[in-house]
């Protein structure tokens, strides 16, 4: 590996990070040949192309024209919780090069919704930009903190992804339950409500859920007006045959090692969902193939993070050469045909 990309592999994880976030403010602009044949929709977002990327490299909006101009068709920042929040003590963030992986367990540090809001609102409006929302590690009424952050930032952003799926925070994953969210989304319905203006809102998933669970989440959704699901976030389990011996570390578990277990959940997800749902397919995405596994497993649009890591901002024209050569060479006019293909 060569050039800015090895320089920063030589540096601690964390930090690598936050030089990497200030470095795509200048990166300059990336252009990718238009295809009508991968035009995607994000819900009613019209996109030049599916793939995206995902919460977690900037998590309070720093960066984002300059990962628009890298050939992003879309950005999602965050999470960002109602109060700045540190996160968890470091060492937070584990490189596994071995398996192409990373394991965090960063714990929803971040700037806070205030902060967050002034720089979305001195940018100029272009691309799609969508904020995943989160809450702090101590709060009390989950249903009433997203709201607060929600009425703070959904008039700023393109789309809204609600975070009940992170393993960093105690207790936010049984948040998936229907019981428990159902309540946070007529908080979500309410404040939508009071702005007067719409935003598509997106719930991310872990990808550990079981069946009966995923059921109940997926009725939840659309009963509750949901546009989509993000399948998924990291994982707390560990696919055998790792090589790193950082893997052990506790956190959550994203790139390659991620992909067979994500798939899965996201077909699992799409026949349950039936057309009702718009799905993201995320997780372990490093090439056209990978893109094309979500694309027939039900994704109609698609997020990564970890191969940017690993490979940089040409993974992204590379994906997408792949992608619509896959695309032709089974026939498709449109990457919307191709959604679900596998499902039968």
């Amino acid at each position: 590996m060569t050039g800015w990309l090895g320089l920063l592999r030589r540096l601690p994880p964390e930090t690598a990070h936050r030089l990497a976030v200030r470095g795509v403010r200048l990166a300059p602009a990336l252009h990718l040949p238009r295809s009508e044949r991968l035009r995607a929709r994000l819900g009613p977002l019209d996109l030049p192309h599916p793939l995206g990327l995902a919460a977690g490299f900037d998590k309070n909006g720093e960066a984002v024209d300059g990962l628009l101009r890298l050939g992003f068709s879309f950005v999602e920042i965050g999470t960002v919780t109602p109060r700045p929040q540190r996160g968890n003590r470091p060492p937070r963030l584990f490189r596994l090069p071995e398996d192409e992986a990373i394991v965090n367990r960063m714990g929803f540090n971040n700037a806070g919704m205030e902060r967050v809001a002034a720089g979305l609102a001195r940018r100029r409006r272009r691309g799609v930009v969508g904020v995943n929302i989160g809450i702090n590690r101590d709060s009390r009424d989950p249903a009433a903190d997203y709201r607060r952050v929600y009425e703070r930032l959904a008039p700023l952003a393109d789309y809204v992804a609600l975070n009940v799926s992170s393993p960093n925070t105690p207790g936010l994953r049984d948040l998936q339950t229907a019981s428990r969210l159902r309540p946070i989304l007529g908080a979500l319905a309410e404040a939508q409500a009071g702005l007067g203006a719409s935003r598509p809102l997106f719930v991310k998933i872990a990808p550990d859920l079981g069946q009966t669970e995923l059921e109940a989440l997926v009725e939840t959704a659309v009963a509750c007006g949901v546009t989509g699901l993000i399948v998924g976030n990291t994982t707390i389990s560990r696919p055998e045959g790792l090589r790193s011996p950082l893997s052990r570390e506790p956190g959550g578990l994203s790139g390659r090692p991620l992909f067979a277990l994500s798939t899965e959940l996201l077909r699992r997800t799409a026949r349950l969902a039936r057309g009702r749902l718009c799905l993201v397919g995320c997780g372990g995405i490093f090439d056209g193939r990978d893109a094309y596994a979500k694309i027939r497993a039900g994704a109609s649009v698609l997020q990564l993070f970890t191969a940017l890591v690993y490979r940089g901002p040409r993974v992204i024209r590379t994906i997408l050469e792949e992608l619509e050569a896959l695309l032709a060479g089974d026939g498709f006019a449109r990457l919307e045909e191709a959604v679900g293909a596998d499902l039968g």
